[in-house]
């Protein structure tokens, strides 16, 4: 049996179970599928799509796309393999990008890699014939009158019917923090919150006897979620390095690779022993044999853009134990006379990619990056998100708001709250001296850092990450979906899914950083230019 639509708590302040909740009750209930289609995102659906198949559950990827001309109108889209889940991205996409995003005018396309389910009879009359859809069929206390009246349109339009169990929380407790967060999110208190703002009260994960018990009148109904269960059989390649080939080697990328290390190493080594060349060809074959040759030859062409533009810039972290990466002045440390190992930097036993971090001055840092998306085009380049979490302080004070606490009484308690994990609100007294003053007993306290405690680590937004990107073989598009950064003026795009998920999905992340102090030398460098006309620290003297 197949819960339609389940939300994951990635459905950002909307849904209260984790991936691994959802999970753990599917395999309690014996379920051997389950779905997953937040709200807008695919923020959870790699995180969701590999642990559900380390347990033997199917996993299905959707999405719910709302409808910007109706405030509850919807449809759910299901992936029914690659090419669908392909379309699944780009139209989610669409809707977080494009202003004219019209989900009427999405249903008109056909879409043969993806079932469309709706409970809005104006889409269902829009719908593409040619594609796989059905009417939703939800039958709770407040939907049952709908239902009944769209049940009988259905079938005098012939249109295949499927009973739904939206989930939006784990268990009818957990009521309470969907309309917490639905709070925190409206930006209202919870006493008013109207009947719009919230989900169905039923919409909790229902055992599968419960769900046959609603639906005994309507066999069929249940039989169609089988069928689109056995219709969605999605296979991710996850793990399986997805790099593009650097544009511009001749003849091809290992030979221009092999010439340019070995220019790099006749020009810093002067007088090379033979250790010095057996380590720069263990470590060409290691790079070779491991298929990293472009992601260097990338980096190595954004450090040549940076120095063709008199740009400062350091390399970083364990790259600096490798030869091949001092070569390519990817690094400015000689590893061997520093006893610096490559095998801690990369080696064929690791399976994650390399990391080359590169550090920029904070004012040209944006300007390599715009360099990146012109090369390899603003379709296969974007930004890395992260999603910001509730910490102690910030539930504290958002739950408390929601409650309709003043400002000013909000910040004499949560200045005293350190930066920990929100599950120690409710003992936050007797764990930190700074906070032994915090007398949280009397109401409405206790009741705040009690639910405040319960969205510990639940997503509140995204960011941007400190520097990853990502440059993709094909379309972004083709492996996620993205969306704006959250200040959208900035005109920054990311990609809905965190740096653990895109390195799930084969796409190899470059650092580029930003440095404060390389600015503030940059700016010394060229006062000191202005006043003395010398390029450099040195005077005369010296």
């Amino acid at each position: 049996m197949l819960p339609i639509h389940t939300h994951s708590y990635y459905t950002l302040l909307c849904g209260t179970s984790s991936i691994d909740d959802l999970l753990n009750r599917a395999l309690e209930y014996k379920l051997n599928s389950l779905t997953l289609t937040d709200t807008n995102g695919m923020y959870g659906l790699i995180e969701f799509y590999k642990k559900a198949k380390e347990l033997n559950i199917k996993p299905i990827l959707g999405s719910l796309i709302t409808d910007a001309n109706s405030k509850n109108g919807y449809a759910i889209f299901l992936a029914k393999n690659i090419e669908g889940y392909k379309d699944l991205c780009s139209i989610i996409t669409a809707k977080k990008l494009d202003e004219k995003f019209n989900l009427s005018e999405i249903l008109k396309k056909y879409y043969p890699n993806l079932i469309i389910i709706t409970p809005d009879i104006y889409l269902l009359n829009i719908i593409n014939p040619k594609n796989t859809f059905f009417a939703e069929i939800i039958f709770t206390k407040k939907r049952l009158n709908k239902s009944k009246l769209l049940l009988e349109y259905v079938k005098q339009k012939n249109i295949n019917v499927v009973a739904s169990n939206p989930i939006y929380f784990l268990s009818k407790e957990d009521y309470v923090v969907h309309k917490l967060l639905r709070a925190i999110d409206e930006n209202k208190t919870i006493e008013n919150l109207k009947e719009d703002d919230l989900a169905d009260e039923e919409f909790y994960f229902k055992h599968p006897d419960e769900i046959r018990k609603i639906y005994n009148q309507l066999p069929d109904l249940i039989d169609h979620s089988e069928l689109i269960v056995k219709q969605c059989n999605i296979e991710l390649e996850l793990g399986k390095y997805n790099f593009p080939s650097y544009p511009n080697a001749h003849p091809d990328s290992y030979t221009f690779f092999y010439k340019i290390v070995y220019d790099g190493f006749e020009r810093k080594y002067h007088k090379p022993t033979q250790k010095h060349r057996d380590r720069l060809q263990y470590e060409i074959d290691v790079i070779s044999s491991l298929n990293f040759i472009d992601y260097f030859l990338i980096v190595w062409d954004i450090v040549q853009e940076a120095k063709r533009r008199g740009m400062l810039y350091i390399g970083r972290g364990s790259a600096a134990n490798s030869m091949v990466a001092y070569c390519l002045d990817l690094t400015q440390i000689e590893p061997v006379s520093n006893n610096l190992y490559f095998e801690r930097f990369l080696n064929r036993a690791r399976t994650s990619p390399p990391d080359v971090d590169i550090d920029f001055s904070w004012k040209e840092r944006d300007e390599i990056i715009k360099y990146i998306f012109e090369k390899y085009g603003y379709e296969n380049v974007a930004m890395i998100s992260t999603h910001v979490t509730f910490r102690a302080k910030s539930a504290f004070r958002e739950t408390a708001k929601a409650f309709g606490i003043s400002e000013s009484e909000i910040s004499t308690y949560s200045r005293k709250i350190p930066w920990t994990n929100a599950k120690n609100l409710p003992n936050i007294a007797s764990l930190f001296p700074e906070s032994k003053s915090l007398d949280f007993r009397k109401e409405p306290w206790n009741t705040i850092v009690n639910l405040a405690s319960r969205i510990a680590n639940y997503p509140r937004h995204l960011s941007i990450h400190p520097g990853g990107i990502v440059i993709t073989p094909t379309k972004v598009t083709d492996y996620c979906a993205l969306e704006y950064a959250k200040n959208k003026g900035l005109g920054l795009i990311i990609t809905q899914p965190d740096m653990y998920s895109i390195e799930d999905l084969g796409l190899i992340k470059i650092d580029l950083l930003s440095q404060r102090s390389l600015g503030v030398l940059r700016d010394t460098m060229k006062t000191i230019k202005e006043k003395t006309n010398h390029n450099s620290f040195r005077s005369k003297k010296t």
